[in-house]
């Protein structure tokens, strides 16, 4: 645990330590929006900007961070949604849709998706923060990823595009949002075989 700073009340652990830096970001967005600085952060806990970037290398990484941990439970109910579902395309897709369908409308998500103020562009979801987290979670599902041609780089890549795939849905549903089996369809039709494409090549590969 890094204990410099914090304004005279060290945390006890890094979890700890976590827990506050976006407790801190939370407020600053509040009062700010998403235009934030490290330092915003820093001066708001009592401690240097370097305290922060030990846990987090940027501003995008903490809104981000911030943004995940406000949804509540989201990743333990999208782990339950495919509880069991063994077939890579079926759990991808369904992980897709319920986050579009869940993460619609989050206030917190559509600031941090949206065109900042000073003419920034908006954070992007596709951060190195974001896609480890994403590829954490596919590691928690009941899919044997290495039997379907995924390998650590494969899956970072899957993770990648998973995560484009949500945060283009989430900026811009369209006129008529798909909900539901349109939005499983829509889905699985055109990344469905991109994921069976690992598998598929090492057979032909082999053959």
């Amino acid at each position: 645990m890094r204990s410099r700073g914090w304004a005279g009340a060290t945390p006890t652990s890094d979890e700890e330590a976590i827990d506050r830096i976006l407790d801190a970001v939370d407020d600053v967005v509040a009062e700010h929006g998403s235009a934030i600085h490290l330092a915003d952060v820093a001066r708001q806990l009592g401690v240097t900007r370097q305290t922060v970037y030990r846990y987090f290398p940027n501003a995008d990484a903490l809104l981000i961070a911030s943004a995940m941990r406000a949804v509540d439970g989201f990743i333990d109910q999208a782990v339950q949604r495919v509880q069991g579902v063994h077939d890579p395309v079926h759990a991808v897709v369904e992980c897709i849709a319920f986050a579009v369908e869940k993460l619609v409308g989050d206030p917190q998500l559509d600031s941090l998706l949206a065109r900042r103020q000073d003419g920034a562009a908006a954070t992007s979801l596709t951060s190195d923060t974001a896609k480890a987290f994403c590829s954490s979670f596919f590691r928690r599902l009941d899919v044997d990823w290495e039997l379907h041609g995924f390998d650590g780089d494969g899956l970072d890549e899957l993770a990648e595009m998973t995560l484009r795939t949500v945060q283009s849905m989430l900026s811009d549903p369209g006129e008529s949002p798909r909900s539901g089996v349109p939005l499983r369809r829509f889905v699985s039709r055109w990344l469905g075989p991109a994921i069976l494409f690992p598998r598929s090549s090492a057979v032909l590969i082999h053959e």
